[in-house]
């Protein structure tokens, strides 16, 4: 299973605030909640997505962005309009300007639409995934502050899709658009590192050698299996010495080095999606006790495991 896949897997709708918006002028809206990853999808009409840290860049319909956090955004429909709400940590929404009339609505709809859409209007769905999760870190550090994929560039079906289950609510809707963001995201971050202006982790294209595919697909699988150089060698007939050179050309480190750092980078992930003792997160991922764990922990994530998993209660 590639680090992709897990991207889906544990990054779903459960995880993340989803806003539907319906804007006619003037409106701004500032993103500060310190989420680990924004998305913006665009489903009608434009608006000026403005990066605390990089220049401004104009969206339309069909486009779809995805922010880099922690840092704040603004989403306006110009680039000089001051924010009249901001989504603080917790998703909590605080007005600055009452005039523009921005009201949060049932099911998490925003907008200051009160009848048609007037010139300069838009929609579009704002996701926010606020856990800082590790193996998703591994694909979203490789981004820019904000990746932006023009229409048709990113899965256009999929946003058309998106958009037409939020005209038309039907129950389970909720659900349905908690999936259709997971998968839009993960579309956006797969163009995003096809296209030329993209530096992709070397890793990202490891799976193009069938041998260091095959390990991969061993090690994202069975990460507590008792693995060494010469098991994984083994399983794929290969020599050490010849797994360890094409591993580290393809990946940019030892087949070992790989599968310590996913171990510790699962755990971080399963140590905040539940309440299982730190042991048994250690076995899960191949450590026979806890305190080599917690050694090997802190010396990757920079906090023992107990820390990890409050720090990550305090954002939720």
């Amino acid at each position: 299973m590639d680090a992709l896949t897990h991207l889906l897997r544990w990054h779903r709708g459960r995880d993340a605030f989803v806003l539907t918006c319906a804007m006619d002028p003037p409106w701004a809206v500032r993103i500060a909640d310190g989420a680990a990853v924004g998305l913006v999808v665009m489903t009608a009409g434009t608006c000026v997505l403005r990066p605390a840290s990089a220049p401004a860049v104009a969206l339309a319909a069909g486009d779809v962005a995805v922010v880099r956090g922690p840092e704040p955004y603004d989403l306006a429909d110009g680039a000089d309009r001051p924010p009249a709400v901001v989504v603080e940590p917790g998703q909590r929404c605080r007005v600055l300007d009452p005039r523009p009339g921005i009201v949060l609505g049932p099911g998490g709809r925003w907008g200051n639409r009160t009848g048609a859409v007037a010139a300069g209007g838009c929609s579009f769905v704002a996701g926010a995934y606020e856990r800082p999760g590790q193996v998703s870190g591994r694909l979203l550090d490789a981004l820019p502050p904000v990746a932006v994929l023009p229409a048709p560039a990113c899965a256009p079906a999929l946003v058309q899709a998106l958009a037409g289950e939020l005209e038309r609510p039907r129950p389970g809707g909720a659900g349905v658009v908690d999936r259709y963001v997971d998968l839009v995201l993960v579309e956006a971050v797969r163009a995003w590192f096809g296209s030329p202006a993209a530096q992709p982790p070397r890793w990202w294209s490891a799976g193009a050698d069938p041998l260091v595919a095959r390990v991969l697909a061993l090690v994202h699988e069975s990460p507590a299996e008792p693995w060494t150089l010469e098991r994984l060698a083994a399983e794929v007939g290969c020599s050490r010495a010849g797994l360890s050179r094409r591993f580290r050309a393809a990946v940019g480190e030892s087949p070992i080095g790989y599968l310590t750092g996913w171990r510790l980078d699962l755990a971080a992930e399963r140590l905040t999606q539940d309440r299982s003792p730190v042991e048994a997160v250690a076995r899960s991922v191949g450590y026979a006790n806890a305190f080599a764990f917690s050694t090997a922990f802190k010396r990757r994530h920079g906090c023992s495991p107990r820390q990890h998993r409050e720090a990550a209660a305090t954002v939720a």
